[in-house]
């Protein structure tokens, strides 16, 4: 099998072992059972234990990345561009339900690899919504559009958790929930330029 075919492999074993036992419980010796290669060949590819959940978490991030730039390719302007990239977002969490909830939850547990990457999903999808804002608002304030940016990730990943629990509010539904709440405020920076 090709590297880049097994190392795929074994992060998704990975991931559900972790999902299943909780990053502290889980074994490289059960991962490296699961995917069917030796616990060496686990420390070859990752390092660590943590190097294996970090390898996880920028994967995800990368995925998530590419699935919010991807929605809002097409859009007609700047309020689709913003709504169409938050229904990728929450359909991604949906789909990827235990692996958010992995990494939402256990990064805490490893210490500050894993967390540097949690906060690098973070920044990169704040700058996805600033290079998104930022051609429609002809003398932002940087400030002004890293503040809107900021609020919507936070927002966005703690509406998600709540989304978890009440499975009834649709990517749709989160997404409009968010657009009700920001939406006003972005459409002032973007219609009153130069605010300070």
């Amino acid at each position: 099998m090709p590297r880049a075919d097994r190392e795929r492999q074994m992060m998704a074993v990975a991931e559900e072992v972790f999902v299943e036992r909780g990053y502290v419980a889980a074994s490289m010796d059960d991962i490296a059972d699961r995917v069917g290669v030796s616990k060496p060949m686990l420390y070859e590819y990752f390092g660590s234990k943590e190097g294996l959940l970090v390898a996880c978490i920028r994967q995800a991030r990368g995925e998530l990345f590419t699935v919010t730039s991807s929605a809002a390719l097409d859009a007609s302007g700047p309020e689709e561009m913003l709504r169409r990239g938050l229904v990728a977002y929450f359909g991604f969490i949906v789909e990827h339900g235990r692996s958010w909830a992995l990494l939402r939850n256990e990064a805490a547990v490893v210490g500050a690899s894993a967390l540097a990457e949690i906060e690098a999903g973070r920044a990169q999808q704040s700058e996805l919504i600033i290079a998104a804002m930022s051609p429609h608002a002809p003398q932002p304030s940087p400030l002004d559009l890293r503040a809107a940016a900021e609020v919507i990730v936070g927002g966005c990943e703690q509406l998600s958790a709540w989304c978890a629990q009440n499975p009834e509010l649709t990517p749709e539904k989160a997404a409009d929930l968010v657009m009700q709440l920001t939406w006003f405020g972005i459409a002032r920076l973007i219609e009153s330029p130069g605010r300070g």
